[in-house]
């Protein structure tokens, strides 16, 4: 059996590492649903308000129902998954449900919402979504989590924010 590092048994200590990895965790997620979309017409269809997304019934196949706004269904497609990174996990950032997406009651959308076998990707958040700007401010926070943890160890004593320009009051 392997035996953590004595020092490494704090919980406290690595703080900064852990809410990295959390914060890349997310990234990825939001990354492959957008990534994974862009392999269907649905991006670029502004009919499609919503798209459920069954990734419980088969281990090697996401199911996708394309919904309008009234919460008709005017779509489907079938996205195989041949490497365990193409499972399209929830990603919260896109999910109807933290984006406040209204869904009309009785429709074949809240029918397909009610049987919870997925989750339904908000379609309008989706095509908002910039990867360049959130690999770029994920980097950002990925840095000041670790930052945490290099100043606690002495690693860090001070550090500049900027674009390069020496000015004391980015001094940190």
């Amino acid at each position: 059996m392997i035996q953590p590092h004595p020092e490494a048994s704090n919980s406290d200590e690595f703080k900064g590492f852990d809410e990295a990895r959390r914060i890349m965790w997310c990234h990825d997620a939001r990354a492959r649903v957008y990534e994974r979309f862009e392999q269907t017409s649905f991006i670029g269809d502004t009919n499609i308000a919503a798209v459920h997304v069954d990734n419980t019934r088969r281990a090697d196949r996401v199911s996708l129902v394309a919904f309008d706004k009234a919460g008709q269904q005017v779509g489907v497609d079938t996205l195989y998954i041949d490497e365990p990174h193409q499972h399209l996990d929830i990603a919260p950032e896109f999910d109807h449900d933290f984006t406040g997406m209204d869904v009309i009651p009785d429709s074949p959308l809240k029918q397909a919402i009610s049987r919870e076998n997925g989750w339904v990707v908000n379609m309008k958040v989706l095509r908002e979504y910039e990867p360049l700007v959130d690999r770029r401010s994920t980097q950002r926070a990925v840095f000041l989590a670790h930052l945490q943890d290099m100043m606690k160890n002495g690693e860090v004593r001070g550090f500049l924010f900027g674009r390069g320009e020496s000015d004391d009051t980015d001094a940190a």
